[in-house]
């Protein structure tokens, strides 16, 4: 499919989402803004969404759509970080270039990696490092997302380790550096390039050029994109034209300075005392988030009330998820889908109640993964001063009527 002009048909639809909140203590976490209305304009390939930014496109998931472990393309969140991407890519063109700390380098086509090289799938969990960032208060610089800057796709590619085995790594090869197509407007911004330690690379990392069945969307990185499972969306670099490999850690202003925590036990700080060591995000965390009910609606009393939503990790893969309808104090187990999706991917749960009385009720979700880690209580949540890798218990609230 040719994509000709295809910024042309999004429409200057940003500027609604909040920025936080002014009345919330200094360094607290609450639950993430959850009340945001979804754009009534649609981004191409896309339904609308909730949205802050189209240039660049910035667009969020809203909460209904996480009742299934697989997102659809078309409800995907969109996460860019320069405004200038290009409006028309011809694929029977395009190639990625392998070059560097290599025997021979070499550019390598779609249509190679299509056919020249093993196909391999995997389903896995993008969520971008600030999901949640809303939380935090005082509120940190970036996106002001609420829960849905994540999404789980079935990806379709080749092996990164096959394509620099075409290039030949050589023996002083440390690093691997990614570049994509998206670009700053001004020479001396920074470009959007990450970079991943060579001792770091296994199999399960691809470069994708499908995703749930489909040739990319063009806004969740058309035509082909890396794939790191269990990281976050970060290293996922889009459009990706070119991996340079490195005899030393590369300088790069998104490794050495963006998506970074401090370095230290519990990931934290105070607005007034930040840490100065600091260390890449990269695993993710566990989470969970309920898809159903959504805040705000009626229920039937007496009648039964089904929750669903998903849970994940950086992989090592879920092993409860819980319910609590009194606050915290007590728990229920909820049923999880088969996890067949593997371990990367969301686990599906679901749990059936028959709400009793009238009124405001609020229902929590926390899952644990098989590492025994589970989701803090979202005020138990640290600060820092990226607001990166929230994963506060879930909750929502309905109203119970008769």
């Amino acid at each position: 499919m040719l994509r000709r002009d295809f910024f042309k048909q999004a429409a200057l639809i940003a500027g609604s989402a909040a920025v936080g909140s002014t009345t919330a203590d200094a360094d607290t976490t609450t639950h993430p803004v959850d009340n945001r209305k979804v754009a009534d304009i649609a981004f191409p390939q896309k339904r609308p969404l909730i949205t802050y930014s189209d240039r660049p496109p910035l667009l969020e998931t809203p909460r209904e759509v996480f009742t299934n472990p697989i997102t659809p393309n078309d409800l995907f969140f969109v996460r860019w970080h320069m405004p200038m991407i290009p409006t028309y890519i011809n694929p029977h063109y395009f190639s990625i270039k392998i070059d560097g700390e290599v025997e021979k380098p070499v550019k390598i086509t779609v249509d190679s990696l299509k056919h020249d090289f093993e196909p391999v799938e995997i389903t896995s969990v993008l969520q971008c490092g600030g999901n949640g960032r809303s939380a935090f208060h005082p509120t940190p610089g970036g996106i002001q997302w609420g829960s849905g800057a994540m999404g789980c796709a079935k990806w379709k590619g080749v092996r990164l380790n096959d394509v620099l085995a075409k290039a030949g790594l050589k023996k002083n090869a440390s690093w691997i550096k990614f570049h994509g197509l998206e670009k700053p407007v001004y020479t001396k911004t920074d470009g959007f390039v990450r970079a991943l330690e060579l001792e770091k690379l296994h199999d399960k990392i691809i470069i994708a050029y499908e995703m749930n069945g489909e040739a990319l969307p063009y806004l969740n990185g058309f035509p082909v994109r890396l794939i790191l499972p269990g990281f976050y969306s970060d290293s996922w670099v889009k459009m990706l034209s070119n991996i340079t490999v490195t005899d030393t850690k590369p300088k790069l202003h998104f490794m050495d300075h963006a998506y970074r925590v401090p370095d230290n036990e519990c990931e934290c700080e105070t607005s007034d005392n930040l840490v100065p060591k600091t260390k890449p995000i990269e695993e993710m965390n566990v989470n969970s988030l309920i898809g159903y009910p959504t805040s705000g609606i009626q229920v039937k009393q007496g009648a039964k009330l089904i929750i669903r939503g998903v849970a994940f990790d950086g992989g090592h893969g879920i092993a409860k998820v819980e319910i609590s309808t009194d606050g915290g104090t007590s728990w229920q187990e909820a049923t999880l889908d088969d996890g067949t999706q593997g371990s990367y991917a969301y686990r599906s749960f679901r749990h059936t109640l028959m709400p009793k009385q009238a009124g405001t009720l609020s229902i929590m979700t926390r899952a644990t993964n098989t590492k025994g880690e589970t989701q803090p209580f979202a005020e138990d949540v640290k600060w820092n001063h990226g607001g990166y890798k929230y994963n506060g218990i879930d909750e929502v609230t309905v109203e119970v009527v008769s």
